[in-house]
Formats: C-alpha cells, structure tokens, sequence
C-alpha cells in the first residue's frame, strides 16, 4: 500500500510512535525513526529505545534508519530531514508524533519547561514540515500526519464542579489544541499543492510507557484502552488517501478506521463522545 515511499517518524522509540513505525514499515514504507533515546537505558525511566524500534522493523523484513536528535533545536530539525533523504530518497510522509510535556499547575510551572515543551510539541512539527516540504511541494504529493490527543477538547466554560479527568495538563492540553489549528491551516495552505496534512488522536488511552509514568494525572478508572498499533493502521490509511479524502481532517483513529471500513464497532472519542472542535469543522 505504501511501497517504497519514505516515512520519517519521530518519537519512534516507544509506545504510539513504535506502533505507527511498525504499521507503515507493514505497508511497504522504509521509515525512519526519530528520537532522543538511541539505546537502551539511555532514559533514565522509560524503556524503550531507537535501537529497538529499528532492529524489530528489520527483523520483519522492512527498511529502517535510526536517528538520535533533540528536536526542540530547529538545526537538529534540518538535520533530520537532510539524514532521511540521505539515507532512502526524497521524504513522502512525515509523522509528528514526538513529544515532551510536565504536569503542574500554571500558577507554579517554570517558563522555562512550558518553552521547552512548546519547542518540541508545536514549534518542530512547523520546522520538519518545512523542511519536508522541499520534497513534497515539487512532486505535488505528500503526508504529513500530526499526532494530537483528546487532551485538545478542553474542560468548556466553567462552573467546574469536578476535578478535570487529565490534573495539571494546561500546558499539554494547549499545545495540542494548537497543533490540531496548524494542521487544518496548513492543510488549506498545501491543497494547491497536492500535499495532505491531518491531525490524529487515539479514541480510547494508549497505555504507553509515558502514559503510565505518569499515571496519577489521569482519572484512568473508567478508561477503555487499544494498542498503539490502530494508531499505526489509521496513519496508514491517512497516508494512502486520496487527497480529497482526508486532507484537513482532524480525527481520531478507530473513528476513521470505522469511517473507511477498516474496522467495524469502533470505540470511544469521535465515536461514542464528540471531539474536538476542530474535528467538527
């Protein structure tokens, strides 16, 4: 299905960011996998590695490329990009997924931690899709897939009676309200272009091994769950779209598995709950 094109993914060496990894490598993709962790025990809390991502894909038979990179430095961002041509031709898909966030409350958080998570939440998508775009513009074809979250619904106009279902994730939450906004305007920017542009959330948790680090933000006693995996299959499908089909879309991923016929009964955000605003535009 996507034989031959080159994916850049970043976040690949664990949790969502493997999972999408393995499913376009499954399709025929040679990807490369981008993250800050190389090898194993080099995060001092999460397993996981590039290392690991990348010998699981080639033991399957695909085509990977590691590369270790700080994305919250536009150069490191450039570098990136120039790598994965270098190593497997000109970039056809690109799978925002990485990402660094803190739990605290606004009224404490350090600026510092609010600016180097905007960094590589928001600001680096911007710059590889830039980047990216010197080789999808000029072949008028192209994907780039932002990884959003549910977290970008927000809590609506107050009174607040409850605690919120995701403590101290202001910031999280913000950042990904944001990413979902540039995806549907640089959507509309690049459709004259040939170029799709979506952003992507899980309907139902994905228990990474960041999720649960940090589970005592999230009131998880009623979550239903699904693999990293559907994520992987729904990037999958926004990638081998017509344009006209996805492009702008802000989705979820059992919801436009289910919509396209890739799965039946679907579960949870888009399906069983509304999402987000944007994904209703």
């Amino acid at each position: 299905m996507l034989e031959g094109k080159v994916a850049i993914v970043t976040g690949a060496s664990r949790g969502i960011g493997a999972g999408i990894a393995a499913e376009l490598a499954a399709s025929g993709a040679r990807v490369v996998c981008v993250a800050r962790t190389l090898h194993e025990g080099d995060h001092r809390k999460l397993a996981g590695s590039l290392d690991t991502t990348v010998a699981a894909l080639r033991d399957a038979g695909a085509e990977a490329h590691a590369i270790a990179a700080d994305l919250a430095s536009p150069d490191e961002c450039a570098r990136v990009v120039d790598e994965a041509r270098s190593a497997f031709g000109p970039i056809d898909i690109l799978v925002n997924n990485a990402a660094l966030t803190w739990f605290a409350e606004i009224a404490s958080m350090a600026v510092d931690k609010w600016m180097h998570s905007f960094a590589i939440n928001v600001h680096a998508p911007m710059v590889l899709a830039q980047h990216a775009l010197a080789d999808m513009i000029p072949r008028h074809s192209g994907t780039i897939i932002n990884i959003s979250s549910g977290s970008a619904r927000g809590p609506g106009r107050g009174p607040y009676p409850e605690p919120p279902v995701l403590r101290r994730g202001v910031l999280y939450g913000t950042e990904k309200a944001a990413l979902e906004r540039f995806s549907q305007g640089l959507a509309e920017e690049l459709y004259p272009h040939g170029v799709t542009v979506a952003a992507l959330s899980p309907s139902q948790v994905v228990l990474t091994p960041g999720v649960l680090v940090h589970a005592s933000v999230y009131d998880r006693d009623d979550a239903q769950t699904e693999p990293a995996s559907t994520m992987g299959r729904a990037c999958v499908l926004l990638a081998s779209q017509p344009l006209d089909a996805v492009t702008g879309r802000v989705c979820y991923s059992q919801q436009i598995l289910q919509e396209f016929g890739w799965i039946t009964d679907g579960r949870g955000a888009g399906i069983d709950s509304p999402g987000s605003g944007y994904s209703l535009l």
